[in-house]
Parts: structure tokens; sequence; C-alpha cells
């Protein structure tokens, strides 16, 4: 059986790790390198860190505070926010980011993250899918900025490996982020079985069948986990956690 990851997403705002929910209402959680200490004693398969306000601040990622916790995370380290340029990716890869992940950029320079992949290798490039239900009609795909893609999911998802090339998906569920009820299994389970490269994921992970139920019933690489990985319990206080790898893994 392949590898089933657990993967903490952190979200940060420029100066600390935020926590949303349904994108909104971002509440402080405390300082990165903090987190990341914490999740390298807990031996965590991988680590992404996403920065929400980069994109819309149209400012570039920080280099030197990325540096800081890419260094200290002991593993695989993503990140992903405000990477507009190939200078951008390649400061990036120099300083110690294995994963880039791009959201707004597949709509804004499609050309270039092609350039980043026939460069670097598709691996390296992780296309984050923001998915929701609109007021009418069916869940589609949205860019981070909120743009509804012309798209629909199955079309944006076959286009981002098949013609885009990305090594990774990572598919976000706008509606559960943040909310404890479990991942959108319906959604998944349709993009797992119509595309060839790994999925991660994200949006809505409460408990550990939650996490079984992802990897192992949808078949999912990888489940994202936010709240479950900055909270001890649903409404409680802040805590940086991880679930025992062993209650996770089916045999």
């Amino acid at each position: 059986m392949a590898l089933k990851r657990v993967i903490p997403c952190l979200l940060y705002d420029g100066n600390g790790l935020v926590k949303t929910i349904r994108f909104k209402n971002p509440s402080y959680i405390g300082d990165p390198i903090n987190a990341i200490k914490i999740f390298n004693d807990k031996e965590v398969d991988e680590l992404i860190l996403i920065d929400i306000t980069a994109s819309k601040q149209k400012r570039k990622p920080n280099f030197d505070k990325i540096a800081d916790m890419a260094s200290e995370a002991f593993m695989p380290f993503a990140y992903g926010g405000g990477v507009k340029t190939f200078e951008d990716f390649a400061t990036l890869y120099k300083i110690g980011v294995e994963k880039i992940i791009v959201n707004s950029l597949i709509q804004e320079n499609p050309n270039l993250i092609k350039k980043v992949i026939a460069h670097y290798g598709s691996q390296a490039v992780v296309a984050c899918v923001d998915v929701k239900k609109p007021i009418f009609g069916k869940k589609s795909p949205y860019s981070y900025l909120g743009h509804k893609i012309k798209f629909d999911i199955i079309e944006h998802t076959n286009y981002l490996a098949n013609n885009l090339g990305v090594g990774e998906l990572m598919l976000q569920s706008v509606d559960r982020d943040g909310t404890w009820e479990g991942y959108d299994y319906e959604i998944i389970e349709n993009i797992v079985n119509k595309i060839d490269i790994p999925i991660i994921a994200c949006g809505g992970c409460g408990s550990i069948e939650d996490l079984k139920k992802v990897l192992y019933d949808c078949n999912v690489n990888a489940a994202g986990i936010g709240s479950m990985a900055v909270y001890s319990k649903k409404g409680m206080g802040v805590l940086i956690n991880f679930p025992d790898r062993e209650k996770v893994i089916q045999e």
C-alpha cells in the first residue's frame, strides 16, 4: 500500500499563524517557528504553510522568514502565497522549500508554471483548488482571490494534471474549512477516480474517523489537517497537535 500522509496545513498572515472558518474571520494561533519545533518532535510526515494575505495584498513572499521556517523544519516543507515570478520560485527552492503551492497564478500565468515544472520537475509544484458551492448552482472551483473558474471541477483538475503538468493536487473545501464536520467526501471521490496524480484532501477534518475515511475509503494520498493541528478540540484553546499515527493506520 502506498504511504498515506497526514499533513498539518498552517495559515500565515505575514505576522503569525491564524486559523479561519470557511476562509473568514482569521484567529491568531501563535508563532510559526514554535509550531514547527513541536511538529518536529511529533515527527509529522510533511508540513504546508500558506500565506493567506500575500496575493490579496500583492506582496512577495517574506523570503527571510520562510528561510527561517524551512531551516527549522525537519520534514518536507511546502509553501504557497504571493509567488509570481520565476525568480520567486528559484529563491524559495534555494532556501529549502521543497514544494511550492500555486493557486491564483494558475489563471494569471500558466506558462510560468509550465516553465518552472520544466526546470525543477512536476514534483516541485502543487496546484491548490478551492471548491465551494455558490448560492445557486453546483460546487465549482474558485481561485484563491474568490473568482469562479470557468471550467467545472473535473475539467479544471484534468487540465491541471494533464495539461499544466503539476505533480500534486491540493483540494480545499471552502465550505468545510474550520468546521470540524468532515471532508467533502463526494467531490473528493469523484476527482480521485478521474485523475492520476496524488491528491491532498483539505477542509473539515475533525476526527480520526474522518482521516481514515478520506485516506482509505476515498483513497487520497494525503489528508491535510487545519483545526486539528492547532486546537486541542473543537471550541477549545490553542494546542499544536497531531493525531496518533497508529490510530490512523489501517491494516
